[in-house]
């Protein structure tokens, strides 16, 4: 998940680094990332009652924020309901519903959804996708390249990430996609499919890709597919309105998940500890995980490859109508919105705030 002028999709996992803004006493929060959200918060003088948190099961620091309580820690007064999805479609759906204030998808649904009118802003981006999602094959099959997929069943979540890759990676090697039999599945049902021997390959993230490794080969990663332009990120959205009335609990919210890239990056064993309780994985596991993901800093959002800042949008927005061009051609939206739709969806303030741009 990388986001230079290139279509920038994706369903969860982005891509997610280099040093961030506020530095890290090893397992506590910098003084300055803590203050900050209390400070912003303060100055609101109200606090939503209740934070409606959409999250998926993604190797980064959406997930070191949840198992180390940080939000509860940092909105004392507020209650965090943390509600599981499997991918960015779901999300989009709790979304539209007003079930969730905020939460993580990949960059195609956002595109998507910012084409649906769906009210809301990206204000963080977790996770630029690289190895951490793949397309891979069992070693039943008996296919090696991508090229030998003719006729077999492949797997992928539609309208995410791993979906826009997968057509990107056949195309890329010459393979009609109508010569493939690519299946609408959410990862835990490709897990048991690909157990059952009903799908011969998938496109899919971490935690999923990595059980679908122990007896199947990669074909290729979205690290190289980005090389080739391709690039994918997982966002963070945050509902207009909710925005709109709880701005510094928004800034709070993004204080915190800068303070999780900060803290992977000071320890990151320690990080890994609690993506692995989350995950229910080993730590060994849960850091090679991470790997696969970029983690970009404040200061790198506030730049103008992503977010960008108010008076400087980032090239984000242009990425971002890029995938709405490619959904629409997949038939999946019916008009693609201009690039200043997509500008005025990037919540970029928060990070320009914690940034001091």
């Amino acid at each position: 998940m990388k986001l230079h002028g290139t279509p920038l999709l994706g369903a969860r996992r982005v891509v997610f680094g280099a040093v961030v803004v506020l530095a890290f006493v090893i397992g506590v929060m910098p003084a300055s990332s803590a203050d900050q959200g209390r400070a912003v918060h303060s100055r609101s003088g109200s606090a939503p009652s209740e934070l409606r948190f959409g999250y998926q099961l993604i190797p980064n620091g959406e997930l070191i924020v949840k198992d180390k309580k940080w939000l509860e820690q940092a909105l004392p007064s507020t209650k965090i309901k943390w509600i599981e999805f499997d991918s960015g479609a779901d999300v989009n759906t709790a979304m539209l519903a007003g079930s969730i204030d905020f939460g993580l998808a990949g960059s195609s649904p956002v595109a998507k959804g910012v084409a649906l009118g769906i009210k809301y802003q990206v204000p963080w981006i977790f996770d630029v996708i690289g190895s951490a999602e793949s397309l891979v094959v069992k070693n039943s099959a008996g296919v090696s390249t991508i090229g030998g997929l003719g006729g077999k069943t492949v797997a992928t979540p539609f309208g995410s990430t791993s979906h826009y890759s997968l057509l990107a990676a056949l195309k890329d090697a010459g393979v009609n996609p109508s010569s493939v039999k690519i299946v609408d599945l959410e990862p835990q049902d490709i897990l048991a499919a690909w157990q059952r021997g009903d799908i011969d390959a998938a496109y899919v993230w971490d935690p999923t890709l990595s059980s679908l490794k122990k007896d199947g080969k990669v074909l290729i990663t979205s690290a190289q597919l980005a090389q080739h332009g391709q690039v994918t990120a997982d966002l963070g959205v945050v509902s207009s309105s909710f925005a709109a009335k709880y701005p510094a609990a928004v800034q709070t919210v993004i204080a915190q998940e800068s303070r999780a890239v900060d803290y992977y990056r000071a320890n990151p064993a320690g990080a890994a500890a609690a993506i692995a309780h989350q995950l229910n994985l080993s730590t060994s596991d849960a850091l090679a995980q991470t790997k696969g993901l970029i983690f970009l800093d404040a200061a790198e959002q506030a730049g103008s490859k992503y977010l960008g800042t108010p008076s400087a949008p980032g090239a984000l927005a242009t990425n971002l109508q890029s995938a709405a061009t490619f959904l629409k051609g997949q038939g999946l939206v019916d008009a693609v919105p201009s690039v200043a739709v997509y500008r005025q969806a990037l919540g970029n303030s928060f990070v320009a705030s914690l940034a001091g741009k």
